[in-house]
C-alpha cells in the first residue's frame, strides 16, 4: 500500500505538469498563429485613384476594398483636407503616409483590422509681447495656419491654443507685422511682433465686415479707443474732435452735453444733422449710453460707397463702433479712474455796480427819463456770473474683467461717473454695466451676446439761464440784510432787470432720469469652407422721466408763483433689428472675390405723456404727486410714433492681383413713414481702386511703400422724418356750423397741408482719393476730394392761407444742396535707437456749403428769429447761399449828433445808435436792405495730434481748430430795458459826440439798434490745444511685488488753453441746420484737469 500511495502521488504530479505545459504550449502556438494571421491581414495591399477628394472619402473608398476598417472624430478638421491618391498594390503604412502628408494626423492598427486616426495635438502656451519695448500686446490674434481655429491674447498678452505638433500659428494685430512660427512639439512658445506703421495694411471695420486699408475704395477713418480714452470725455464722440479730416464736432458744456456732430458738412436741414451709430451691429441715434472705455475702436464712414450699405440712415454719415471683447487666458482684471476740476474756458466781465449805475443814468437822458443813480453808492457791486457759477468736480472711474478660453470668453465692465455743471445746483451721473459673452460651440459654429444697462440722473437748471446772468443788474444783492432776495423793482429799474438769478435757481426744481437696456445676440456658422452665415437680433429700450417742480413762492416783485404746478414727462423708446447676412469669401489665383447678400428688419417706436397739475402739495417728496393736485386743474397729452422698416442688400469685393479693386453695391428699404407708394427707395454705389506700388514701374523706383488711386460713387438717404407728416389732418370746428337739408352740421378745417407725396432724401456723392506711405512707412499721407448733394431735401416752406390750411407752412421735399470740399491727412511715425518713439498727425478740411435749389425761389427759409433780433427771423436759406445764412443789416458806423440822423435814411434814430446802410438806396431802412452779414458753416477745420514715449514716460498733445465761421452773439444784443452790459461794451460804448463810431450807446435797446445786424456777428474761429496727458508706468518688476500686472499714472488738462476774438464765453456754439452759431444763453464750455491711475492685476 505504501508503495502504491508513493507511485500514484508521483504520477499524478507528473500528470499534472504535463497538462500545464500542454496548456502553455497551446495558448503559444494560438497567440503566434493570430500575430501571423493579422500580420498578413496587414499587409494586405490597396489600389486607388482619387482626385480632390477629402481625406475621409479616401478612408471609405478603403474601407469598401474589405481590408480594413477605419475609426476617427469627424470634429478633427484635417480628415476634410482634399488630397490625390494614385496607389498600386501598396501596403497600409505607404498609403497613411501619402494621405497624411502635411498633417497632425496619425494612426494606429489595431484588433480585427481596425484602423484608429487621432491628431497629434498639444497644448500651447505663450505671450505676445512687442518687439519695441517688451510690453505685452492684449487682442492679438493667434491662429493656426490653414484653418479658422484661434484665439486671442489677454489684458497680459498671455494666450493658450490647443494645436497640432507640425503645425504653424500666425499672430496678429492691428499696427504690427503678422508672425508666423512653426510649433515644431513645444508647448511654451512667445511670439515677439514688430510694430508697423504701415496704416495702409491696417485691418478696418467696415459695413458688415472688415477690409485691410489697402483693399478700401471708399473714405474710412479709424480711430482706437485707446485714442479716445487719453482724454476725459463723457461722449465717446467728443474724444474724436480734431482726430479725424472733414468731421466737425461741436460740443455741448452742459453736464452730459451730448455733441453736434457733422460729416462732410450738414447734410440734412429736417431733423438732426447727427450721423447713424452702429454699435456691435445694432442701430442706435445716440451713443450717450455707452462707456468710452468699452470701445475697442471706431470706424467713421464718410462717402457715399462706404455709406450706401447701410441706404436710408447713411446720408449724415455712419460711425461705426466695436466693443471690448474677452479674452483668452487667465482673468485679469483692470481698474482706471480719475478725479478732476472743471472752470469755464473764458471770463466773461460784467459791468460793475459803478458803471451800471453809470450806464442808467446815460440811457435815461437819452429816453427823458427822471431815473437817476449815483454811481459811487454801489461800487463793485454782485458780479452774478461768480455768485452762480463754480469750479466743479468731476470723478470717473471704470472697472473691466476679462478673460476665457478656447471655447468661451467674457467681458464684464462697470463704471461710474459724475460731473457737476459751472452753476451751483447743477450735475450730472451715468452708471453703466455691459456683459458680453463668446462661445465657440464647436469649430464651425460661434455665437455670442452684449448686453449693457446705463442709468442716468441729472438736476437741471433753468433755461436761458446765462441770459439772465448776463442782464441781470449787479446793484441788486442776492440778499437783502433781512435775509429777504435783492429785489430789482424795489429800485424802480423797471423792464429788464426784474429778477434774481438766485431767487431763479432756489426756486427750480427739476431732475431727469433716463434708463435703457440695450444688446444683441448673434451666431456665426462657417461652411462649405468658404461661406458664413451670420444672423444677430439686437434692440434697445429706454424709459426718462423729466420732473418739474413749481412751488407756490414769493422772492421778488417779478418772482413769484400764486399757485404751485407739477409737471411730469415720461418718454419710452424702443427698437430692434433683426439682420441676416451671407457671405463668401474666396481667393483664387491672382483673385480675391468677396460676396456679401443679407436681409434686415426694423421696428422704431417712441411714446411720450406730458401730464401736469396745479396746488401740488410741497410738504416733502411724498406729496409731489400729480393725484394730490386740483383736478381742474390737471392737463394731459401725448405723441409718440411708430415706424416699420424692411431691408435687403448685398455687396461685392473684388481685388486682381491685389492691385484693381472693385466695390460695388446695393440697398433696398421699405418704411412705413413715407407715402404710399414712395416707401421703398434703393440706394447703390460703387468704388474703383488701382493700387500703383504694385505695378513694376512705381514698385521698381523704390520710393513708395504703398500708393494708391480711389474713386467712388453713390446713393445714401435719409429717414428721419416723422410718420406724421404724411397725415392729413381735419380739425373740428365747433363754433362754425351750417344747416343742410334740415340737419346741422360742424365745420371743419385743414389743420396742415400734405404734399402729394413725401419721399426719400437722397444724397448722392463722388469722391476721390490718394494715399501714400513712404520712407519705410514711417510717412502717412492722404488726399481727397468730394461732391455730396442732397437732393430732394425735406423743408419747411411757407404757404398761402388761402389754400384752407390753419398752417402756414408745408413740409415736403423742397430743395438741391450741396457740401464740396477738400480732405487732407498724414502722420509720421517713428522710433528712435535710443527708444525714444514719437508720433505726429494732422488733418485739415475744407467744406463749402450752398443751396443749389428751391423749388418756390420766392419764399426764401427763414429761421432763429427771438427777442434776440426784435423778433426778425436772424437766418434766411436761398439758392446761392449757405443753409442758415444769417441775415441782416450791415452797420455804417455810429450817428455821433442830431445833424448826421437828420441826413440820414434813418429819421427815427438817435444820436448814438447804429447807421445802417441803405443797400438799395431808396431812402428808407426797411427789410429790403437786408444782406448776408454771416456763415455759421465752417469752411475749414483741423487738428494735430502728436504722442511721445521714452522708457516709462508718455506724453500726448493734441490741437484742433476751425476758421471761416461766425457766430452770433445774442447774449448782448437782447437789451430792451436796464440790463447790464459787458465790461468790454462800457468801456467802448458811445457816449458823447465822437466818443465811438464802432459800439453803440447804451441804448442798444432803442429804436432798432438790436434788429440782426453786423455787430453782433463775430468770428467764430478758434485754436486750442485740445487735450495734454503725462503718464508715467511703474516699472513691472515692482508693479509684480505689489501684486499688479501693470500701473500706471496720468495727468491730464483738457480744452486749458484757447485762442479766439469772440466776446462771449466759448465760440463754440451748435444748433439746428437753420438756427445753427447763435449764442443766446449757450451753457459756457469747460476746460478740465484731471488726475488719475491705470491698474491691472
Amino acid at each position: 500500500m505504501k508503495i502504491s500511495l508513493e507511485f500514484r502521488d508521483r504520477y499524478s504530479y507528473a500528470l499534472k505538469k504535463a497538462l500545464v505545459i500542454m496548456k502553455l504550449t497551446t495558448l503559444l502556438l494560438l497567440a503566434c498563429f493570430l500575430q501571423v494571421s493579422a500580420a498578413v491581414k496587414g499587409q494586405a495591399t490597396i489600389t486607388l485613384k482619387l482626385k480632390k477628394a477629402e481625406i475621409s472619402q479616401v478612408l471609405s473608398s478603403i474601407e469598401q476594398q474589405g481590408n480594413y476598417r477605419f475609426l476617427y472624430n469627424n470634429a478633427l478638421t484635417e480628415i476634410r483636407k482634399k488630397v490625390n491618391v494614385d496607389v498600386t498594390n501598396s501596403g497600409l503604412d505607404a498609403v497613411m503616409s501619402t494621405l497624411f502628408a502635411g498633417t497632425s494626423l496619425r494612426y494606429k492598427l489595431v484588433e480585427n483590422n481596425l484602423v484608429v486616426i487621432m491628431s497629434q495635438e498639444i497644448k500651447i502656451t505663450g505671450k505676445v509681447t512687442s518687439k519695441k519695448d517688451g510690453s505685452p500686446i492684449p487682442g492679438a490674434t493667434i491662429t493656426i495656419k490653414g484653418t479658422a481655429k484661434g484665439t486671442v491674447s489677454g489684458p497680459d498678452g498671455s494666450y493658450t491654443i490647443t494645436a497640432p505638433d507640425n503645425a504653424t500659428l500666425v499672430a496678429s494685430f492691428i499696427g504690427f507685422t503678422s508672425q508666423e512660427v512653426p510649433v515644431s512639439n513645444r508647448q511654451q512658445l512667445d511670439i515677439v511682433l514688430e510694430e508697423s506703421v504701415s496704416q495702409m495694411q491696417q485691418v478696418v471695420v467696415v459695413g458688415y465686415g472688415v477690409q485691410r486699408k489697402v483693399d478700401i475704395t471708399g473714405s474710412i477713418s479709424q480711430v482706437k479707443g485707446d485714442e479716445i480714452n487719453k482724454q476725459p470725455v463723457t461722449n465717446a464722440m467728443s474724444g474724436l474732435q480734431g482726430k479725424v479730416a472733414g468731421v466737425q464736432i461741436v460740443n455741448d458744456g452742459k453736464p452730459g452735453g451730448v455733441p453736434t456732430i457733422k460729416i462732410r458738412g450738414t447734410g440734412t436741414v429736417y431733423g438732426s444733422p447727427s450721423p447713424l451709430y452702429v454699435v456691435d451691429g445694432v442701430w442706435y441715434d445716440d451713443i450717450s449710453f455707452l462707456n468710452p472705455g468699452d470701445i475697442e475702436n471706431m470706424s467713421i464712414l464718410k462717402d457715399a460707397s462706404s455709406e450706401a450699405i447701410y441706404g436710408m440712415r447713411a446720408a449724415n454719415g455712419v460711425v461705426l463702433i466695436t466693443t471690448k471683447k474677452g479674452r483668452a487666458g487667465k482673468t485679469s482684471v483692470n481698474y482706471t479712474g480719475y478725479v478732476g476740476m472743471q472752470r469755464a474756458t473764458n471770463k466773461v466781465k460784467m459791468a460793475n455796480g459803478n458803471e451800471y449805475a453809470t450806464i442808467i443814468n446815460e440811457l435815461s437822458t437819452i429816453n427823458g427819463n427822471s431815473l437817476r443813480l449815483d454811481p459811487n453808492a454801489y461800487g463793485a457791486g454782485t458780479d452774478w456770473f461768480k455768485q452762480e457759477m463754480r469750479n466743479a468736480f468731476t470723478t470717473n472711474h471704470q472697472l473691466s474683467i476679462n478673460g476665457g478660453t478656447e471655447k468661451s470668453s467674457y467681458n464684464f465692465s462697470l463704471s461710474y461717473m459724475k460731473q457737476d455743471g459751472l452753476i451751483k445746483t447743477n450735475d450730472f451721473s451715468r452708471i453703466t454695466a455691459r456683459l458680453q459673452n463668446d462661445f465657440q460651440v464647436f469649430e464651425p459654429l460661434k455665437i455670442g451676446y452684449s448686453v449693457t444697462a446705463a442709468a442716468y440722473n441729472s438736476n437741471d437748471i433753468p433755461d436761458a439761464y446765462f441770459l439772465q446772468l448776463y442782464t441781470s443788474a449787479p446793484i441788486v444783492p442776492v440778499f437783502n440784510p433781512d435775509g429777504s432776495y435783492g429785489d430789482p423793482d424795489k429800485l424802480n429799474l423797471g423792464t429788464g432787470a426784474g429778477k434774481n438769478p438766485q431767487a431763479s435757481l432756489d426756486f427750480y426744481d427739476q431732475t431727469t432720469k433716463r434708463r435703457m437696456i440695450t444688446g444683441n445676440v448673434y451666431a456665426d456658422l462657417r461652411f462649405a469652407k468658404h461661406f458664413v452665415f451670420h444672423s444677430s437680433v439686437g434692440g434697445e429700450y429706454g424709459d426718462s422721466i423729466i420732473r418739474n417742480y413749481t412751488p407756490q413762492y414769493w422772492a421778488t416783485t417779478n418772482q413769484f408763483n400764486k399757485v404751485s404746478k407739477l409737471t411730469r414727462t415720461t418718454a419710452s423708446r424702443q427698437n430692434w433689428i433683426v439682420e441676416n447676412t451671407l457671405t463668401y469669401d474666396n481667393k483664387f489665383g491672382d483673385h480675391n472675390l468677396k460676396v456679401l447678400l443679407g436681409q434686415a428688419a426694423q421696428q422704431r417706436r417712441f411714446y411720450k405723456l406730458i401730464a401736469s397739475a396745479d396746488n401740488v402739495p410741497n410738504n416733502n417728496e411724498g406729496t409731489k404727486y400729480l393725484r394730490l393736485g386740483n383736478t381742474d386743474g390737471r392737463s394731459v397729452t401725448d405723441e409718440g410714433e411708430l415706424i416699420n422698416i424692411a431691408s435687403y442688400f448685398g455687396r461685392v469685393n473684388y481685388a486682381y492681383k491685389d492691385k484693381y479693386l472693385l466695390t460695388a453695391s446695393i440697398r433696398a428699404d421699405g418704411a412705413s413713414q413715407f407715402s404710399p407708394g414712395d416707401q421703398w427707395g434703393y440706394f447703390p454705389s460703387v468704388g474703383l481702386g488701382w493700387v500703383l506700388s504694385e505695378e513694376p514701374f512705381i514698385k521698381n523706383t523704390g520710393i513708395f511703400d504703398n500708393l494708391k488711386l480711389r474713386g467712388s460713387w453713390g446713393q445714401v438717404g435719409n429717414a428721419s422724418v416723422p410718420p406724421s407728416l404724411s397725415i392729413q389732418r381735419i380739425n373740428q370746428l365747433p363754433y362754425l356750423t351750417a344747416i343742410f337739408g334740415g340737419g346741422v352740421y360742424t365745420g371743419a378745417s385743414v389743420t396742415s397741408l400734405v404734399p402729394p407725396a413725401l419721399f426719400w432724401e437722397k444724397s448722392e456723392g463722388i469722391d476721390a482719393a490718394i494715399e501714400a506711405s513712404v520712407l519705410k512707412n514711417r510717412l502717412y499721407v492722404e488726399a481727397g476730394f468730394y461732391n455730396k448733394k442732397t437732393l430732394s431735401a425735406i423743408f419747411d416752406v411757407p404757404i398761402l392761407m388761402s389754400l384752407g390750411t390753419q398752417d402756414s407752412k408745408m413740409t415736403a421735399n423742397q430743395a438741391t444742396f450741396r457740401n464740396q470740399g477738400w480732405e487732407f491727412a498724414a502722420n509720421w511715425k517713428d522710433q528712435t535707437e535710443s527708444g525714444f518713439g514719437y508720433s505726429i498727425g494732422g488733418n485739415f478740411s475744407i467744406n463749402n456749403n450752398k443751396v443749389l435749389e428751391v423749388s418756390n425761389t420766392d419764399y426764401p427759409i427763414y429761421g432763429g428769429g427771438d427777442a434776440s433780433t426784435s423778433g426778425g427771423l436772424l437766418t434766411r436759406t436761398i439758392v446761392g447761399q449757405p443753409i442758415g445764412q444769417y441775415f441782416g443789416y450791415q452797420v455804417d458806423g455810429v450817428f455821433q449828433n442830431a445833424a448826421e440822423v437828420a441826413a440820414s435814411a434813418q429819421k427815427s434814430a438817435k444820436p448814438g445808435d447804429f447807421r445802417y446802410r441803405d443797400i438799395n438806396n431808396d431812402g428808407i431802412i426797411d427789410g429790403k436792405d437786408r444782406v448776408p452779414i454771416g456763415n455759421p458753416n465752417p469752411k475749414y477745420t483741423y487738428g494735430i495730434n502728436t504722442s511721445f514715449n521714452y522708457k516709462n514716460f508718455d506724453l500726448a498733445v493734441e490741437f484742433q481748430g476751425v476758421a471761416g465761421i461766425d457766430v452770433y452773439n445774442a447774449n448782448i444784443a437782447l437789451r430792451y430795458g436796464n440790463e447790464n452790459f459787458t465790461k468790454e461794451f462800457f468801456d467802448n460804448r458811445w457816449h458823447g459826440e465822437g466818443t465811438s463810431n464802432t459800439y453803440p450807446s447804451a441804448n442798444v435797446g432803442g429804436g432798432q439798434n438790436y434788429l440782426p445786424n453786423t455787430f453782433f456777428v463775430e468770428s467764430g474761429s478758434y485754436f486750442r490745444i485740445r487735450n495734454i496727458q503725462l503718464g508715467y508706468t511703474m516699472a513691472k518688476a515692482i508693479a509684480n511685488r505689489w501684486g499688479m500686472q501693470n500701473l500706471r499714472f496720468f495727468a491730464s488738462a483738457q480744452n486749458a488753453f484757447n485762442f479766439f476774438r469772440y466776446r462771449g464765453f466759448s465760440p463754440e456754439i451748435g444748433g439746428i441746420p437753420t438756427s445753427q452759431g447763435i449764442d443766446k444763453s449757450v451753457y459756457p464750455l469747460y476746460a478740465t484737469y484731471n488726475f488719475g491711475v491705470n491698474v491691472t492685476f
